[in-house]
């Protein structure tokens, strides 16, 4: 039977670092919708100026990118590039949300991703336990009451909505090649070759759509720094660290504040409140993505990991 690792208690410092991992996290969907720049320019070059930083620690680490295009390590590679691809197509839907509906919306509704992730592991035949099921018909419950809420303001709103429910499902699948990727190379050639083949995909959306990629005020370049600085770099690094302290699991579910804390940073900053309609259908539907992380951690504690993935980088924003 195996155990939980053995961590040390929690300190201050740990405690800081959640606490500013959220707040960056939480930052994403109001810095999208203040900037002044259509949101697959800023999901292009949020990838790009990823790409800059990494990109000095890939050089060393060229043997890796080469033992990838020969041989078995083939698989992986290709598994890396579709990585991409969903993680594109993840940004193409989950940004254009943010400036749809509300930040509050938004969020929660991207959130769904644990969800979609249960439902993979069931399609490739791995059993969900019944809290897991339990959780799933909750969220979904509460994803319709949120968006029946906006299609009654508006067709815009909804439209936002669905957009960001589809973000979650792409969420999920990037993660899932992401894990297969994983099982053999490092998190920074991972990384490197997902975020190109992102750039890459959403560069060439951006020139066959005509959409604008310069001309920006101060405003919109410093939110899109703001998006690599914090969500993209900052946000996960700190969850990352963490982890010696507190469990996965815990990681999962405090990602979860991230809906109410981009509701109240785009409150107080960009005078955005949540449709009070939304409300209790935003609500229930957080509870039952939390009820999901927690029946999948534990499911898997007993058996194999049936839904969310370990490492919390995983879960995109």
């Amino acid at each position: 039977m195996s155990h939980p690792p053995h961590r040390p208690p929690l300190d201050a410092l740990t405690v800081g670092a959640l606490a500013l991992a959220v707040t960056a996290v939480s930052s994403s969907a109001p810095l999208v919708a203040f900037a002044a720049a259509p949101a697959l320019a800023i999901a292009f070059w949020r990838n790009v100026l990823s790409l800059a930083v990494l990109g000095p620690v890939s050089l060393t680490r060229r043997a890796e990118f080469r033992a990838l295009t020969v041989g078995a390590g083939r698989r992986e590679g290709l598994y890396c590039v579709l990585s991409g691809v969903a993680l594109a197509a993840h940004f193409a839907t989950w940004m254009p949300s943010a400036q749809l509906t509300s930040v509050a919306a938004a969020t929660a509704l991207g959130a769904t991703q644990p969800v979609w992730q249960g439902l993979i592991a069931r399609w490739q035949g791995r059993r969900l336990p019944g809290v897991v099921w339990a959780g799933i018909a909750v969220a979904v419950l509460g994803a319709v009451l949120a968006t029946g809420a906006d299609f009654g303001v508006s067709g815009r709103a909804f439209a936002g909505d669905l957009l960001a429910v589809a973000g979650g499902m792409f969420a999920a699948v990037y993660t899932a090649f992401g894990e297969r990727a994983r099982a053999s190379i490092s998190t920074t050639t991972y990384t490197t070759i997902c975020y190109g083949v992102c750039a890459a995909i959403l560069l060439v959306a951006c020139l066959v759509g005509g959409v604008r990629l310069h001309g920006y005020d101060a405003g919109t370049w410093l939110a899109i720094l703001g998006l690599v600085a914090g969500a993209q770099l900052l946000g996960h690094s700190m969850f990352n660290y963490a982890l010696h302290r507190v469990s996965a699991t815990t990681v999962s579910v405090l990602i979860l504040l991230e809906a109410p804390g981009a509701a109240l940073l785009a409150g107080v900053w960009l005078g955005q409140l949540p449709r009070p309609l939304a409300l209790p259908g935003l609500a229930l539907l957080l509870a039952g993505v939390a009820v999901v992380i927690l029946g999948g951690a534990r499911a898997g504690r007993r058996t194999e990991p049936v839904t969310v993935p370990a490492d919390p980088a995983a879960l995109v924003d």
